[in-house]
């Protein structure tokens, strides 16, 4: 899975710019905690999967979803439901996570590039395109 920074598919931007208005002026700052929240949520995914616990994907994974449907991040959020449901799967039927590896190995690389992407946008510094959110002007 290659991705690049420069994707705007990684996120739902209509779904962004229902959180950028809802949230206001809080909205930078939301976006800060989901830096941190989301990078905790990760690393805990991947220590989970190296203890082959799949008891300790569920919390995060499910956390991670949650937070990333909220800025329209939605291929992060599929990929981190992805990895809950499977992990409560494996709960269920007693078996241990191996089959989730690729996924959470395609999990931090698609974390930072959405991140790095939001956090382009959310810039206030940041040039903005002709038509917002990356859409072609009419004209």
């Amino acid at each position: 899975m290659t991705l690049s920074v420069d994707d705007r598919s990684l996120v739902n931007w209509q779904s962004y710019a229902q959180a950028r208005a809802e949230l206001g002026a809080n909205f930078v700052r939301i976006l800060g905690y989901f830096r941190e929240d989301g990078a905790k949520s990760v690393a805990a995914i991947e220590a989970a999967m190296r203890a082959r616990s799949a008891t300790g994907l569920v919390v995060p994974a499910h956390t991670l979803k949650g937070e990333s449907r909220q800025f329209g991040a939605d291929p992060l959020a599929d990929l981190a439901e992805t990895i809950e449901v499977a992990a409560r799967g494996c709960i269920e039927r007693h078996d241990a996570p191996d089959l989730l590896v690729e996924p959470v190995v395609q999990l931090r690389p698609l974390f930072e590039a959405t991140l790095t992407l939001l956090e382009r946008e959310a810039n206030p510094l940041v040039m903005r395109r002709p038509g917002g959110f990356g859409r072609r002007a009419v004209g």
